[in-house]
């Protein structure tokens, strides 16, 4: 029977139990992480009657072993353990969920930085090695479907856990559990944590309220500013997913070869979900309008301010004032022109 289901339907199906598969991701890998995924509900890092880890050297192993049998020896380097024939729930066995994906996002960093060529070979391994991360990141939160809090733990550990609705630092909550998970956190410090009020939608700089009881102005600036993050987040996710031609649609060239140049100076890659969000929030709040996206996509391509102002139609002042508000970190390097040899 052939699998017609589509990722959105398998989402809906699926609910928290959804594994998300990249485009583009290799078609054995792709089919093993779906069988994966509708089987992995009871199973948990946590759990000894279902370990997760089983169920990765049963479908996941044998499929990323036959896809990296496909391809040339240099490819299995970017690869934990493959170089070696050592199996992907091995690696994970023997350092752990989180070091995995550290090191496999690491090693595929380094793979775009020096390898890879922008051939459809080269699209499939960075598509199914992003599959593999996203995997490696759901099994990691997973946790056992009855599960007790650990003694002395009071909070309930199946809230909403993740990133902060406005920026990529981690929700007090999630930030709080993952000393937990650690142990890094004393009985004293567990007591008296038991009775704050720890916030599992915003990070400890965007919580409503302050300590003394007052509104925090960082939380209702980002509250204010919520659709401008979320839509920046929106650009540099989907400029990201395939940096090699400007993927962001918004109607305008200069804005949309603004993210494409921006995102190409970058090692940034989809994966990195706290530092894109934490990239978006930091547009916002620099007020890094489409205005000055513009300023900034002209001024790459040679045009002074005076002719930068005469293209947009606005007074050369206003482009001096953007370009002086603009950090550094959003300046585009300045296009080089290419000298004619003497003979």
């Amino acid at each position: 029977m052939v699998d017609m289901e589509s990722e959105e339907h398998a989402k809906k199906r699926l609910g928290r139990y959804y594994i998300p598969i990249w485009e583009g991701c290799d078609p054995t890998v792709s089919k093993s992480i779906k069988n994966f995924r509708d089987r992995w509900k009871p199973y948990s890092t946590f759990s000894r009657r279902y370990p997760i880890g089983r169920l990765i050297q049963e479908v996941i192993d044998p499929a990323v072993a036959a896809y990296i049998a496909t391809l040339p020896v240099r490819y299995s380097v970017y690869v934990p353990g493959a170089g070696t024939g050592v199996g992907f729930s091995a690696i994970i066995g023997l350092v752990g969920f989180d070091a995995m994906v550290r090191v496999q996002r690491q090693l595929l960093r380094q793979f775009i930085k020096t390898e890879d060529r922008q051939t459809p070979r080269d699209h499939r391994f960075i598509a199914t090695l992003e599959a593999l991360i996203e995997l490696g990141c759901c099994c990691a939160s997973k946790r056992p479907q009855t599960s007790a809090p650990a003694q002395g733990v009071s909070l309930n550990a199946q809230r909403k856990h993740g990133f902060c609705d406005f920026c990529g630092e981690l929700t007090e909550f999630s930030a709080f559990m993952a000393k937990v998970a650690e142990q890094q956190v004393n009985d004293a410090e567990l007591e008296n944590r038991k009775k704050l009020e720890l916030s599992h939608k915003y990070c400890e700089g965007h919580r409503p309220k302050l300590t003394n009881g007052e509104w925090n102005p960082a939380y209702r600036q980002a509250k204010r500013s919520l659709a401008q993050f979320e839509l920046e987040l929106t650009r540099l996710s989907q400029q990201c997913a395939k940096p090699a031609t400007p993927q962001v649609k918004s109607g305008d060239q200069l804005v949309d070869g603004y993210f494409f140049h921006y995102v190409m100076r970058q090692t940034l890659q989809p994966a990195d979900k706290a530092e894109l969000r934490n990239q978006a929030r930091m547009m916002v709040d620099s007020k890094l309008s489409d205005r000055k996206k513009q300023i900034l996509m002209l001024q790459w391509s040679g045009l002074n301010q005076s002719d930068i102002a005469r293209k947009l139609g606005i007074e050369r002042q206003a482009v001096s004032k953007a370009l002086a508000a603009t950090p550094a970190m959003f300046r585009l390097s300045k296009r080089r022109r290419s000298r004619r040899q003497p003979n």
